[in-house]
């Protein structure tokens, strides 16, 4: 799904990064197929917030909690299963392994915090997803290879 699809919303709070995590999961289930969504931000940037979202629409009535200690949380409410990932406390791939990372792409959707703790293990084909902070509540979300019809895409995508 990956490509040069390049989008950008500014939120002011939590209820509009979770609605620009809806959208996304809107246009996840559009475009079909079992995307893996790869998450970019800091501490506090609102991943989980944004991951409520994603779950509102892939998995409606299901209540999003951080995965933190468990690794991933599970959600089969939706058509298809979604799989919420934390790897903050991943250390080596071989860690990955040791739960079924590779199994858990290939039975559903997946959204993984901290992505970049992945290295090569990240799927080439990933959407990637970077929060930035710009202020106490608001941020910068870019969505990179995933077609959006409710974003604005990017100057470099309009060139």
């Amino acid at each position: 799904m990956n490509g040069k699809n390049i989008y950008t919303a500014a939120t002011r709070g939590p209820e509009e990064t979770e609605a620009v995590g809806a959208a996304v999961g809107r246009a996840v289930l559009a475009a079909g197929g079992r995307p893996f969504i790869a998450m970019y931000g800091d501490l506090g940037a609102g991943k989980t917030v944004f991951v409520r979202g994603l779950c509102s629409v892939l998995s409606p009535g299901s209540r999003v909690k951080s995965p933190t200690y468990t690794l991933v949380n599970e959600y089969r409410r939706g058509p298809v299963p979604f799989f919420h990932f934390d790897l903050y406390r991943i250390g080596s791939s071989e860690e990955l392994d040791g739960f079924g990372f590779e199994e858990y792409q290939t039975k559903g959707i997946c959204a993984a915090e901290w992505s970049e703790k992945l290295g090569e293990e990240l799927p080439p084909d990933a959407v990637i997803i970077r929060i930035e902070k710009t202020g106490e509540d608001s941020r910068l979300i870019t969505v990179e290879g995933l077609p959006m019809e409710e974003l604005s895409p990017t100057e470099e995508e309009n060139a």
